[in-house]
């Protein structure tokens, strides 16, 4: 008997119902899971508009998030929530930042006791303004909208010429600029890393400090033959907000640097071999990394941790470049070039004839440029595999042609260039870059000048503009958002090697000036 009762339980037992009455099914509204999900997405909801309301509404919301009465409203709010897309959700926080500027402007009238009527002018010109800013946005987000800078640029005049702004002891081997083109970072092969202003050109030197402070940093022994650590820099990144400054080199390690003190504030292992090249994630503080191990891996300079690793590539790779969205592109020793697409966990693989690619550069989220070590500049797109345009020897080696021109026109319709024999290291294509935003590009090697391009994305080609003397091997390019200038990171030697040698090169940093025409659109 004692038995019987355990198992029957308590009240809620078989035998406590009465006979005939159906057991209550409770109502997915009732359950537990719903009612808590629909809460965590009002939650949600609320922290993202926590800056349209004050405290006291926010605590009234969670207030009524709390009643059993609401559970309806509840999930009807969070349906419409589910509901809005981005577009939708940028267009309404717009109109409701509006309305903020229109109170504030009519509080402000009130105060000073302003009755004009030529408000309403006003806020119909805001009104097309924010909507004008919306839609270039939304343009800029898909890669449609590109300014025409190419056409603009002025052919330089005989007396202009590169300025040199920084010296360094050995070759540079990469240059960036801050996002607001206002100061600058270079590197070279004799570990120094030094911060400099465009305008004055004066430069701060980072100071590496004590093996011991490295250590505490994270910095690991050195692995195999290595005895200690080389210190020489291959790759610069600078994040979107201009205050984390990444360095990669031989030493198979990436360093963090804060900018705002020049302080080492730590270093991330895990490369096997040496760190080719850096790139950080525009709007972000998600860091990309590449390596001679062929992986690139993915931390994160905020948080200071690791994320992931990308497998792909079956040689060295070599250089990398990002833009807002979440992938990144990558070259190497292997002839391809890859785009790997970090949320879907896939990639895209892109063959070159070429026998190595030494650099890429993303022109927007859907075209890209490269440079290969037999002289080609290719100009690539999302829907081809191949490039859709091939330039040949972009950088012929004019020291056995001085008394010759090359001539910019000699093109065959399959959007090759033929020009001299581009044998010679000299003429390997060592950086290209791209002013974000807009069809202007650039290119560098050991030939005696950098070359600028026009993208012509209608006619998937690529036009010559100008050529810019620089004596040296051009190893990093960087071109101002506003296409002003042009940053080149010069050396006696290429970035990674010794296989050639310009002794009357001149190792550091040089500026040169663009004018552009007025624009009359």
């Amino acid at each position: 008997m004692n038995r019987a009762k355990k198992r029957g339980g308590g009240g809620g037992g078989r035998g406590s119902a009465p006979k005939g009455a159906r057991k209550r099914q409770p109502s997915f509204k009732e359950d537990p899971f719903f009612t808590n999900a629909s809460k965590k997405r009002l939650k949600h909801d609320e922290d993202i508009r926590s800056d349209e309301s004050s405290d006291e509404d926010r605590n009234d919301a969670a207030v009524g998030a709390g009643s059993g009465d609401e559970d309806g409203e509840e999930e009807a709010a969070a349906e419409e929530i589910i509901e809005e897309t981005p577009g939708e959700k940028k267009l309404r926080l717009t109109k409701e930042y509006l309305n903020r500027l229109r109170e504030q402007d009519r509080r402000k009238k009130e105060d000073e006791g302003d009755d004009s009527d030529d408000d309403s002018l006003k806020e119909g010109e805001r009104d097309s303004l924010v909507a004008k800013v919306l839609q270039q946005q939304q343009l800029q987000d898909s890669g449609r909208l590109r300014r025409s800078i190419a056409s603009r640029v002025q052919k330089p005049e005989a007396t202009d010429e590169f300025q040199n702004l920084v010296n360094h002891r050995q070759s540079v081997t990469a240059v960036v600029l801050s996002d607001d083109d206002l100061r600058g970072f270079s590197a070279s092969k004799d570990g120094t890393i030094f911060h400099w202003d465009v305008d004055s050109g004066k430069k701060e030197k980072y100071q590496w400090p004590s093996d011991k402070v490295l250590k505490s940093h994270g910095v690991k022994d050195p692995l195999g033959r290595a005895t200690k650590h080389s210190k020489q820099m291959l790759a610069l990144a600078i994040s979107s907000d201009g205050r984390y400054l990444a360095s990669g080199g031989l030493d198979h390690h990436i360093h963090l640097w804060d900018t705002r003190t020049r302080q080492h504030v730590q270093a991330f292992p895990g490369h096997r071999g040496p760190v080719s090249c850096l790139t950080f994630r525009q709007g972000s503080s998600e860091l990309f990394s590449g390596s001679y191990d062929r992986t690139i891996k993915i931390w994160n300079a905020e948080d200071r941790t690791y994320i992931n690793t990308l497998y792909g590539h079956q040689g060295e790779v070599l250089s990398m470049d990002c833009l807002r969205k979440e992938r990144v592109l990558t070259v190497g020793h292997d002839r391809s070039m890859m785009l790997f697409k970090v949320p879907e966990e896939s990639r895209l693989v892109f063959r070159a004839p070429a026998c190595s690619l030494e650099c890429c550069s993303f022109i927007s989220n859907d075209e890209f440029l490269s440079g290969s070590d037999d002289g080609s500049v290719e100009l690539w797109t999302m829907l081809r595999k191949k490039p859709v345009c091939i330039v040949k020897n972009a950088h012929p080696s004019l020291a056995a042609h001085k008394e010759v021109e090359q001539k910019d026109g000699n093109t065959v319709p399959n959007g090759h260039i033929e020009s001299y024999n581009c044998s010679s290291t000299f003429s390997w294509i060592s950086s290209v870059t791209s002013c974000r935003g807009s069809d202007l590009a650039a290119s560098g090697a050991g030939n005696g000048f950098v070359r600028l391009w026009s993208i012509e994305s209608e006619s998937n080609a690529i036009q010559p503009l100008h050529n810019l003397p620089m004596v040296g091997f051009v190893n990093s390019l960087a071109i101002a958002k506003s296409g002003g200038f042009v940053v080149a990171g010069v050396g006696k030697e290429p970035r990674l090697g010794r296989w050639g040698l310009i002794p009357a090169a001149q190792n550091g940093v040089a500026i040169h000036s663009l004018k552009l025409s007025s624009d009359t659109n």
